[in-house]
């Protein structure tokens, strides 16, 4: 199972909204097969780990073991459960149960009543938390809530500096890491006066990955299309109170008001399961004060500034902190 997890891992950020899976074959205590869900629309990891085995035959007196509850309804692709029966293995072994309704213990069902042994709960937490995005989207309908900033050791975001250029707080070291953890999130999330102050590109240019989908907040429609966040490099969605339409590529979705809620029921309806908020300070402390976030992490660096916008407050206890090249990083947990 342990295996099957880090297969699994190898699909971050390519198979949104779909979930992480990976999947083994064991025959006679012998790994014959291995798979993972490479790619959302794509075929599924029961299906990847069948397809290495070369001796089809084996299949009857081997397990498979399998991180999430095999799906028993037809989506992009047909269901996994499905070609489990057909295959008619000895035994299947479940991290854990899907939660999605549609699959929810029917694929676990319609293993049994074909006859085959079901084990479900191996190394279930480490299967809960792999897919702790897509769990939380299916059981609060909303996506998973990542909260990041840097700050200086005084608690300041920048300088006050409103002359366009950006003052980097935290390590080149550090940037590249933000980078590795947009490539796990769906989609990336900040306000106007980021765009204004920063003219982010919030792609994941410093690593191999995906580019999250970029969400702009821009109430009253304000932005000039001039920012690099109106490029092509990934799509575009525009929250705002005016209209709604598509434009030169970009997405405009009008909401009734700009609360957190709202945002996240706008994100929800878009089939997007996780999000990683970077700011700046107004947009950060509203989903803290609205207690809509689930991961929170702080970037320290080593530099102070005299004025400049403070840092939003949060108070859950620190879960853990770690250096890195001169940087600390403070990790939080909505729910530790």
């Amino acid at each position: 199972m342990q295996r099957g997890i880090d297969l699994a891992l190898l699909g971050q950020g390519k198979v949104a909204p779909n979930p992480l899976v990976g999947a083994v074959i064991v025959h006679n205590d012998i790994i014959i097969g291995e798979g993972y869900h490479q790619e959302f629309g794509k075929s599924h990891a029961e299906v990847n780990a069948i397809q290495c085995v070369s001796d089809k035959s084996l299949l009857s007196e081997s397990t498979i073991y399998v991180t999430l509850e095999p799906c028993a309804h037809f989506g992009k692709t047909p269901p996994c459960a499905d070609l489990i029966v057909k295959h008619r293995f000895k035994r299947v072994v479940i991290g854990c149960i899907d939660t999605f309704s549609k699959v929810k213990g029917k694929g676990i069902a319609h293993l049994e009543k074909n006859g085959i042994d079901v084990q479900v709960g191996c190394l279930e937490n480490e299967c809960r938390e792999l897919n702790e995005h897509f769990f939380t989207f299916h059981e609060k309908k909303r996506p998973y809530v990542f909260l990041k900033w840097a700050q200086t050791i005084n608690g300041k975001l920048d300088n006050g500096d409103s002359n366009g250029a950006i003052t980097w707080i935290s390590s080149p070291e550090s940037q590249t890491l933000v980078h590795s953890w947009r490539n796990k999130y769906q989609a990336i999330l900040i306000g106007r006066k980021t765009v204004e102050n920063d003219n982010p590109s919030l792609t994941v240019r410093a690593v191999t990955g995906t580019n999250p989908i970029r969400i702009i907040l821009d109430s009253n429609l304000t932005l000039i299309s001039n920012y690099s966040i109106f490029n092509s490099d990934s799509r575009t969605l525009v929250l705002n109170l005016k209209k709604s339409e598509n434009k030169n590529g970009i997405e405009f979705i009008q909401l009734e008001d700009m609360r957190p809620t709202s945002i996240l029921n706008a994100l929800y309806k878009l089939n997007i399961i996780s999000v990683l908020i970077e700011g700046g300070a107004q947009t950060l402390q509203s989903f803290i004060d609205a207690e809509l976030w689930d991961e929170a992490a702080i970037i320290t660096g080593a530099s102070t500034f005299e004025k400049g916008t403070d840092a939003p407050e949060i108070k859950t206890k620190i879960k853990h902190s770690f250096e890195y090249f001169g940087d600390t990083v403070s990790m939080y947990s909505k729910n530790n």
